[in-house]
Order: structure tokens, then C-alpha cells, then sequence
């Protein structure tokens, strides 16, 4: 997390009711997925296929190409199938890396003192989403969470967006969306949700990334103050 002092962002919290919240990488450090996902299980599928572990990365990413921006890529189902590994008991081995990112408690604590709407919206398998609240108190910071697996469409698809609006009853309008994707808040944006903003240190342990479309931010102090904002 950044060390320094956060340039303000300037929202206008007055027209802002909803805060439509990704998981890992904007509210969790996305170490842990980093981790799991790209050393981890090809070092696994290595040992269990016999082969040299750059094969098995190589072999790995070239799936993870062919599925990338749909729902197989966040499936645990479909990662268990394809790459024959329990990857259910495995992500269990490296939960002490589950952290909830540091500047993220007193945000949503001022959220919520604020009467914002907390809304957690993840591409995250629901068992991932499970793991996740075990591990930390996450669950007790947001007042709904929903994976996309039960709308069966990924927030890369606007049909996700419709879904979640149809059973939550959010105001795009006045709603703000955070994630660390840019190809997902060009979705949201698309949608009309009014305000997106990009988190440009989803991995505490890598450099930070650039927003080209969207700001971006990577500290929530930065958002703040909430309570007594002014648009």
C-alpha cells in the first residue's frame, strides 16, 4: 500500500447512495490469487503430470487465454476438470495470505456510518467467496454479497449488470462501482453506472498498474472524507 500522503479525490458523495464493491484486488490484497493461480498450480499440475513446471505454466496460460473474460475463468468447477487437481483443498494450503487490504476498514466503516449502500459484487466463485469470509471479516463490512455465479454471466457481460440491477434494485445513477479491472468498469460504465474507479495496487507485492480510461486511485484515504463531503 501506498506510504505516502493520498492526492484526494474529489466525489460527490451527496449523489452517491450505492457502493458496488469488488473482491480480490479492491477489498483483498490479490497476493493471495496471484499467488495460488500463477505459481502454485502449475507447480501442482507439474508434479501431478510429470512434467517441467514451465510446461506446465505454458500449457496453463494458454487456457486461461481461451477462457479469459468469461465465467470458466473464475469456475473452480472448471479448473478442477480441466487440470485434474483438487483445487478446492490446495487453495486451503495458503489462506494465511487472505488479507484484507489495510486502507479498506475505515473506509466502508465510514461508508456505512455515511447510510451508503455496501455492495460486494464478485466473479469469484461462490466457494471462493466462502473461503474468503472465513478467513476475514468481510462479510460483517458489507451489507449484500453477490457472486456472478448465480446470475450465471460475469461483470464483463452487461447481462450481469442487469440481473444484479433487476434483484437489487441499485440506481446506476447514483452508484459507485471500484474494481481493479478497467475492461470491468468499461462494462459497468457502459451500463451507466455514474461513477467507476480503478484500484491501481490490487497486489500488494507488485508495481502499481495504469488506468488509461477511467481514474484511479491506491489508497481509499484518498476517497475520504465521506461524512460531511460536498458535492
Amino acid at each position: 500500500m501506498s506510504q505516502t500522503t493520498p492526492t484526494p479525490i474529489q466525489l460527490p458523495w451527496s449523489d452517491i447512495d450505492t457502493l458496488l464493491l469488488d473482491m480480490d484486488g479492491t477489498l483483498l490484497d490479490l497476493h493471495y490469487d496471484n499467488q495460488f493461480w500463477n505459481q502454485r498450480v502449475p507447480e501442482f499440475y507439474a508434479a501431478a503430470q510429470q512434467i517441467e513446471v514451465a510446461t506446465a505454466h505454458q500449457y496453463i496460460h494458454q487456457h486461461f487465454s481461451t477462457v479469459a473474460g468469461t465465467l470458466d475463468w473464475y469456475c473452480l468447477d472448471y479448473w478442477q476438470q480441466t487440470l485434474q487437481l483438487p483445487i478446492r483443498e490446495l487453495k486451503r494450503q495458503f489462506i494465511d495470505l487472505i488479507k484484507v487490504r489495510a486502507d479498506v476498514p475505515d473506509f466502508l466503516a465510514e461508508a456505512r456510518q455515511a447510510n451508503k449502500r455496501i455492495i460486494l459484487v464478485t466473479n469469484a466463485h461462490p466457494d471462493a467467496l466462502a473461503l474468503k469470509n472465513q478467513c476475514t471479516n468481510l462479510a460483517a463490512m458489507c451489507d449484500e454479497q453477490y457472486s456472478t455465479h448465480e446470475f450465471g454471466a460475469c461483470k464483463e457481460e452487461q447481462s450481469l449488470w442487469q440481473q444484479l440491477q433487476q434483484r437489487t434494485q441499485f440506481d446506476p445513477a447514483r452508484s459507485l462501482f471500484i474494481d481493479d479491472g478497467e475492461h470491468i468498469l468499461a462494462a459497468a460504465a457502459q451500463f451507466g453506472i455514474a461513477h467507476v474507479l480503478g484500484v491501481e495496487n490490487p497486489d500488494s507485492q507488485l508495481p502499481s498498474k495504469i488506468f488509461h480510461q477511467f481514474p484511479s486511485f491506491d489508497n481509499y484515504a484518498s476517497l475520504r472524507p465521506i461524512i460531511g463531503a460536498t458535492s
